[in-house]
Parts: C-alpha cells; sequence; structure tokens
C-alpha cells in the first residue's frame, strides 16, 4: 500500500472542465477548483512566480491566476476533487508544480487531448476524461518520482511497515500490541516514535482513517451504516457512530448527504 499510489487511484476526473483557452494581454486567466491541470500549447504562461512554457504541464491546488505578455495558447483542465481520502492525500502536493515532459508518452498525451477537445463526437466527455487521468497520473507520477515525498512516517524504518498494515487493512482489529510485532519492536519504543515522528499515537492516527475513509464510504455506497463500521473496524452501528460524530461534527446518516455534497 503506497499513499501516491492511493493519491492517483482517488482523483479521477469526471465531466472534467476542459478547454482550450486564449490569453492575449492584458487578459488574464483565473480559477478556483480544487486541482486544476494547465499546459500551454504555444507561447508562455506566468502563474504566481512561476514560468510554464510549450513541453511543461502545470498543477495547481485551488484559485489561480495565469496571464501572459504574449499570445498564449492553454489547456486547461479543472478537477473537481471529492472524497475525504482525495484531500487528506491531495495535501502531500505543493500549492503549485511545473513539470516538463519526462520523455514518454505526456507529450504526445497532451498534444492528442488539445485535439481532441474540440471533438463534438459522442461519448467525448468519457474519452477526455480517460485521457486527463492518464495525463494527470503521468504528469504526477513524473514529479514524485524527483521528489519522493509521502505522509510524515512512511519513510521511517520503523514506522512505515505500521502505516502500510493499517492503511491496507483498516477493518483489523489492531490492537498496539499487534502495530509493535508488525514493526518488530517494543509496544513503548513503536508509541514513542509515532509521537515523535507523526505528532500522535498509533491507535489515534488508525481511528483518524478509519473516519476518512468512513465518510467516504458513506458519501459513495449504498452500504448501511453497521455495513460501513465493519469495514473499519467497528463492531457495532452506535459506537462507530459516536466516534464518527466526534470526528466529523455530523452523524453518519447526515454525512451520506454532506459528504456526498
Amino acid at each position: 500500500m503506497d499513499p501516491v499510489d492511493d493519491l492517483l487511484r482517488t482523483i479521477r476526473s469526471e465531466g472534467a472542465g476542459v478547454s482550450i483557452e486564449e490569453l492575449t494581454p492584458p487578459r488574464r486567466l483565473t480559477g478556483d477548483a480544487a486541482l486544476t491541470l494547465l499546459a500551454p500549447i504555444q507561447g508562455v504562461t506566468e502563474l504566481a512566480d512561476s514560468i510554464v512554457r510549450v513541453g511543461e504541464t502545470a498543477i495547481v491546488r485551488g484559485p489561480f491566476t495565469a496571464h501572459s505578455h504574449e499570445h498564449t495558447v492553454l489547456l486547461v483542465a479543472a478537477y473537481n476533487v471529492r472524497g475525504a481520502v482525495a484531500h487528506r492525500l491531495l495535501d502531500m502536493l505543493p500549492p503549485m508544480l511545473v513539470l516538463p515532459d519526462s520523455g514518454d508518452d505526456c507529450t504526445a498525451m497532451r498534444d492528442f487531448l488539445a485535439s481532441q477537445s474540440a471533438s463534438c463526437a459522442s461519448g467525448q466527455q468519457v474519452v477526455l476524461d480517460r485521457l486527463l487521468d492518464w495525463l494527470l497520473v503521468c504528469t504526477l507520477r513524473a514529479w514524485f518520482d524527483q521528489h519522493p515525498a509521502a505522509p510524515v512516517g512512511w519513510h521511517d524504518e520503523t514506522l512505515g511497515p505500521v502505516l502500510r498494515a493499517m492503511h491496507a487493512a483498516p477493518g483489523r482489529p489492531w490492537t498496539l500490541a499487534a502495530l509493535a510485532d508488525t514493526a518488530g519492536v517494543s509496544r513503548t519504543t513503536l508509541a514513542e516514535r509515532f509521537v515523535k515522528v507523526v505528532g500522535k499515537p498509533p491507535l489515534t492516527y488508525l481511528k483518524d482513517w478509519r473516519m476518512t475513509l468512513a465518510a467516504d464510504l458513506l458519501a459513495e455506497s449504498t452500504s448501511t451504516v453497521a455495513a460501513v463500521a465493519h469495514q473499519v473496524g467497528y463492531a457495532d452501528a452506535f459506537g462507530f457512530s459516536t466516534a464518527f460524530k466526534r470526528f466529523h461534527g455530523v452523524n453518519p446518516t447526515e454525512c451520506r448527504t454532506d459528504c456526498r455534497t
């Protein structure tokens, strides 16, 4: 279980806003999607303190303003990132990243995506969604290869196996002793190391991760509250509901609507 795999799996384009934008001074382009991909097809674009040229792709989190001192054509794709897991893992990214084409399929995919964005063929949105998924994954994968960032603790020799185990099987009845066995250390050593590196005890981290997963399960499925409780390691719906409301501020039934929205 890799947090980067989780990130790339949970960010999917479904009806993403795709457009070809022309920037001619003094026009500026603004956006406020959770995640936006911008790739110049012609000219040079300025984003914050960065310059983005043809052959480069920028990925921006949150609001942005783009402008240019020359006529510029941009491929723009806005993603509405949904789900508690996706937003939690999105924090792994900087506010903006700019990456040159890495010599693989990114260039060809971006050019083909630009040509397809103007097509009116049937099923075109589905085609664009899949092309966007690939271009985004291609760009982010290349960035993570150069910047092997991960949530705190994932590269730690002691904590890495524990974090991967909790993420892979959140519903397992984990105890501090079982987690310590996974790490091959004593319970005291694990607890102290976890607090020092992650900032909270291991079972508190596990509870937080379970509550994050539960919000997505409630929003994205028709499973009963009891079924969701079981999936994230709770024996009964009552105990799960109490913990869920304490964490999210709403009960699981209310989250069915609120989290989906």
